[in-house]
């Protein structure tokens, strides 16, 4: 084989390997369940996450799916909407510190979300929304762990947390940060004072969206990174041919 059909099959295998190494971590990054909105005010009110829950599996469906809340520090006045195809059952328990709330004291708090009846296809996913009336304001942050059964029986269990300065788990549990209110910002997190329970609602998907819109792009940034990096070997394979055939023909 010449040295210049060499040099081409290297920078082409170089680039297609690249290209698949950048699109793996990409896919991999989107396996996990997740929550969003990320990111949501302490003490908001009257909000919605949404539970992301992709299927990773080649040869098997999703069929359940259960979510712990914590009741260290309750998520309070929890509703689940429903999902056509999937039955939910919520779980209460009693709290061993009771919240004070202004419309009175709290002493239980939804503990476990299960969902069943449906199914998650390999290559799709389904997003769970669960409503809340108020989230802690005594924490940074809240760790939904997380369990999913497949039809082959497997269950993934979501509930590893990562440590500050590590790597992030293999099974992360989806975590929702909590941060300080601004001073210009009202209780639910938005601009503004107070607002009506209706206008909560609907500005929270659409926080889950503009994550969802964020992520998207993050993959596609990578895939592009990844072409690009392919087209930059093959135009360096090129140029190489280019000057070999010009030595011949000096």
């Amino acid at each position: 084989m010449s040295p210049i059909r060499t040099t081409l099959r290297r920078a082409g295998l170089v680039a297609a390997l690249t290209t698949a190494g950048v699109l793996a971590a990409a896919g991999a990054a989107f396996a996990h369940v997740t929550v969003h909105p990320e990111t949501y005010a302490k003490g908001a009110t009257d909000g919605v996450l949404t539970f992301r829950v992709p299927n990773e599996e080649d040869t098997a469906s999703t069929t359940k799916v259960q979510v712990f809340l914590p009741t260290d520090h309750p998520v309070l006045g929890v509703l689940v909407t429903p999902q056509e195809g999937w039955t939910a059952q919520v779980t209460t328990t009693k709290l061993k510190t009771p919240v004070k709330t202004d419309d009175g004291t709290i002493t239980e708090a939804v503990s476990e979300i299960t969902w069943t009846g449906g199914r998650i296809r390999h290559g799709q996913y389904q997003d769970f929304n669960v409503a809340f009336g108020q989230l802690p304001d005594d924490t940074d942050q809240l760790s939904f762990k997380t369990l999913q059964t497949y039809s082959d029986g497997n269950v993934v269990r979501w509930i590893e947390e990562a440590k500050k300065g590590a790597d992030e788990p293999q099974n992360p549990a989806p975590v929702l940060t909590l941060t300080a209110q601004d001073a210009g910002k009202g209780s639910d997190g938005t601009s503004g004072s107070a607002s009506s329970s209706s206008s909560s609602l609907s500005s929270a998907p659409a926080a889950a969206a503009d994550s969802t819109s964020s992520s998207d792009s993050t993959a596609r940034g990578l895939g592009i990174a990844g072409l690009v990096v392919g087209v930059l070997g093959l135009a360096a394979a090129g140029y190489t041919l280019a000057r070999g055939r010009g030595a011949r023909s000096e």
